[in-house]
This record gives structure tokens, C-alpha cells and sequence, in this order.
């Protein structure tokens, strides 16, 4: 600024205590995630733009309170500390977007010396990771309703004792064998009574 430089830490050691406020920065794998904040405009530069402000702003943990991170935020004058923390607390869907292009798109499996090489390989390893991100989406809807439409009809699955029996409809111009009958239709009309079969084995030519 131009009455000089601070350390950062400095400057929020002597904020008073009705600085801090206790907002959430947005939902994690647990729920909201809620910390103190306390957040400061800070001088103005000559010549710097006069549609906006630098801000200082700290989060605060709970649960550690000696554990204190630090932003510096360029917003325009309307903006107020809330949105600052939602923008702060978006840091957190970028790093899981780059890790899950780490692990699926090798967006940092690149063996390049110039930064031209490097660029391209970024662009195509962001813009598979967006392709895939996009389909998963899509496939994620589309099951959804297709999962309502499944729910709509009733299940063919039936339980006879301890197991259970998946019927299947008869087609035209074919007959189903009786209950209890163990081949094609008209089986047990046709099959030879043991004394019978026997007969006939005996009478069959053998070599």
C-alpha cells in the first residue's frame, strides 16, 4: 500500500472479534463446509482501477483455531464477503477437477521442453476429461429415468418356497408342458417305460 508493507498475519491479528463471521464456503464430502471469516479492503494504488477493490481475507478453523489460511482478492466494489467465500471455497472443485484429469486423462504425463508442447497436451488432456465428464452426466440422467420407468411395472420375479421363479411368457403356437413335467410338450406321452427301453436296448445289435 502506500503507507507500506504488512505481513498478512499481522494485519488480521488485530482484527476484533465482531470482524469474524461464520459462513459456509460450499458443501464437501461431509456437508457444509463452515469456518470463520473475517475479510478488509485494503488501500487503494494510484491508477489502480476504481470499479474494484483488493480485499485481504482468513478463514478460520474451528476446530483448530490456530490454523488460519490467507487470500488476497481483486473483486468489483459491489462485492461483498460472502461472495468472496463462495469464491474462495470453489478452490476445492478445481483441485478435485485437475486430480480427476490426472488419473484419467494424463494432464500431467507429459514429457515437453517447450511451452507450446506443453499447452497442447494441457488443452487436449482438459478437453477429454470435459468430454468424459459430459457423458457421465448424460449417463447418470439417462438412468435415472430410466430407473423411474422400470419402477412402473411390476416385477415378474415370484417366490415359490426358498427360491424364486422368473416365468416366461408363452409364445404363439407353442404348449408348455404340465407342472411338474421336465420336457418339451407332449414328453410324458411319449417317453417308453423303463420295462420298454430295456427291451429295446436289449434287442439293439451291439458292434
Amino acid at each position: 500500500s502506500p503507507a507500506g508493507s504488512w505481513r498478512i498475519d499481522h494485519v488480521l491479528t488485530g482484527a476484533p472479534p465482531e470482524a469474524w463471521e461464520r459462513i459456509s464456503c460450499g458443501d464437501g464430502a461431509k456437508g457444509p463446509r463452515v469456518y470463520d471469516w473475517a475479510a478488509a479492503k485494503l488501500p487503494t494504488i494510484e491508477g489502480s482501477d476504481p470499479a474494484r477493490y483488493r480485499w485481504v481475507l482468513a478463514r478460520r478453523s474451528l476446530a483448530r483455531p490456530e490454523e488460519v489460511a490467507y487470500y488476497l482478492a481483486f473483486a468489483p466494489a459491489e462485492a461483498n464477503v460472502s461472495e468472496l467465500v463462495r469464491v474462495a471455497g470453489s478452490r476445492w472443485a478445481i483441485e478435485e477437477c485437475f486430480q480427476a484429469a490426472k488419473n484419467e486423462c494424463g494432464l500431467d504425463q507429459y514429457e515437453v521442453r517447450r511451452y507450446v508442447d506443453w499447452y497442447r497436451h494441457i488443452t487436449l488432456a482438459m478437453l477429454a476429461h470435459a468430454f468424459l465428464a459430459a457423458m457421465t452426466a448424460h449417463a447418470l440422467e439417462r438412468g435415472a429415468e430410466e430407473a423411474v420407468q422400470a419402477a412402473s411395472f411390476p416385477s415378474p420375479w415370484q417366490k415359490s418356497g426358498d427360491s424364486w421363479t422368473l416365468p416366461v411368457p408363452p409364445r404363439p403356437g407353442i404348449t408348455h408342458p404340465r407342472t411338474g413335467s421336465t420336457g418339451p410338450a407332449g414328453a410324458d406321452a411319449t417317453r417308453p417305460s423303463p420295462a420298454t427301453a430295456t427291451t429295446s436296448a436289449a434287442r439293439t445289435p451291439i458292434g
